[in-house]
C-alpha cells in the first residue's frame, strides 16, 4: 500500500512517525514540495495496510492525504529518483 501526505510541519510529522513502532517500520520518504512547484513537504510512505493506516491516523492533524493526479505524479517522480539513486549506488561496486 502507498500513501502520499502533504504537510507544512515536516519536523513534527517526521518525529511522530519515527517514534511510533508500527509506523516507523514502513518505508517513509520526505521531499520538499518546492521540487514539484508546491509549498510544504510531501511524505511518501509504503508498507502494509496496517502501517499505512497507522501513518494516516498519526498524521491526521498535521497533514492531508494527497489524491488523484497530483498523487500519481509525485509518487512517480519519487520512485524515479529512488531508482536513479539505486543504479548510481550499484555502479560503485562494479
Amino acid at each position: 500500500m502507498e500513501i502520499l501526505l502533504k504537510t507544512k510541519n515536516y519536523q513534527k510529522l517526521k518525529e511522530i512517525l519515527l517514534k511510533d513502532d508500527l509506523a516507523s517500520r514502513a518505508s517513509i520518504i520526505f521531499k520538499d514540495a518546492k521540487l514539484f512547484g508546491k509549498e510544504g513537504y510531501y511524505c511518501y510512505a509504503s508498507g502494509t495496510e496496517d502501517k499505512c493506516k497507522r501513518i494516516l491516523e498519526l498524521s491526521k492533524e498535521l497533514a492531508e492525504e494527497v489524491k488523484n493526479k497530483e498523487r500519481e505524479e509525485v509518487i512517480r517522480k519519487i520512485k524515479e529518483e529512488e531508482e536513479k539513486a539505486n543504479i548510481g549506488f550499484g555502479e560503485i561496486f562494479k
